[in-house]
């Protein structure tokens, strides 16, 4: 960033007015000698004590007079206030920076979610999986259409791990959508060690693919990086045959969650392979 005009600044002071206010004094148990106040909220002093600042400069933020803060500083504000991440990513973005990413996928999926997959079972199957690439959950159409997992081991949930270590793929996507598969895997891959570049797991299944996987290894060399987000493919059911479906991928940025719909394609779903499948959309 540049810098931050002067209307962007007035309106990150004002924010940080109304975060002050609405924070509580400290009491006498925090060994911080209260007195009465005419005011609601903190002083000045005692956020600046609290985001590890001079008093001097966080007024200056407040008044709309400070050029643009660092990350560093957009995280010790939001520590201080102890913002939840919506406030914290309000903060940042009116600091003119891009809010912090979370450091790693959440492990529990949405109550919510969880009841929209069960109530999807006899509609469309639906998967969902992390920004690692690991499956958290599918209802019952998916398990059905997809069959179970094969493999073992620690990462026996990754679907790039699942595409280039198992021979499910070919019989459930032909040749052609296999092949695809296999390079939507390996640029989604790089995609989540981008987001997450220090995560160990995704480092350990990295340096384990490229030991064990030829495949991996020539599609890693191509060095794409991931940016479908819907697509339409054709699916082997095991009961049914082959199945067109339109596949569209919707994110939770807050978990790192991705939701995919497998949406049959009209009433004549289940057809002959007469086309290649489409790229992308894992």
């Amino acid at each position: 960033m540049v810098g931050m005009s002067s209307s962007d600044r007035a309106e990150f002071g004002a924010y940080l007015r109304r975060l002050r206010a609405a924070m509580s004094p400290p009491d006498a148990q925090g060994g911080v000698r209260t007195s009465r106040r005419r005011v609601p909220g903190l002083r000045r002093q005692e956020v600046s004590d609290l985001a590890g600042m001079s008093v001097e400069y966080y007024t200056r933020l407040e008044q709309g007079r400070a050029p643009h803060p660092s990350r560093e500083i957009l995280d010790s504000l939001a520590r201080a206030f102890a913002l939840s991440d919506a406030e914290r990513d309000h903060l940042f973005r009116l600091g003119g920076e891009p809010p912090p990413g979370p450091a790693s996928p959440a492990s529990v999926i949405r109550p919510g979610l969880l009841r929209l997959l069960r109530g999807l079972d006899d509609t469309m199957p639906v998967t969902v999986h992390d920004g690692r690439l690991d499956l958290l959950a599918r209802n019952r159409a998916a398990e059905e259409l997809l069959g179970p997992l094969t493999g073992d081991g620690r990462f026996e949930r990754n679907l790039a791990y699942q595409a280039f270590t198992t021979g499910v793929l070919t019989n459930l996507l032909g040749g052609d959508g296999a092949a695809r598969f296999l390079r939507a895997a390996a640029s989604e891959l790089r995609t989540a060690l981008s987001r997450y570049p220090d995560d160990a797991y995704l480092r350990s299944l990295l340096a384990e693919l490229t030991e064990n996987s030829q495949s991996f290894r020539d599609h890693w060399r191509h060095g794409e990086v991931g940016t479908a987000r819907s697509a339409i493919k054709q699916v082997r059911h095991p009961t049914h045959g082959w199945a067109r479906f339109e596949i569209e991928m919707l994110h939770d940025p807050e978990r790192d969650h991705w939701i995919m719909l497998y949406t049959p394609q009209d009433d004549a779903s289940f057809l002959a392979p007469d086309g290649r499948p489409g790229e992308g959309a894992m």
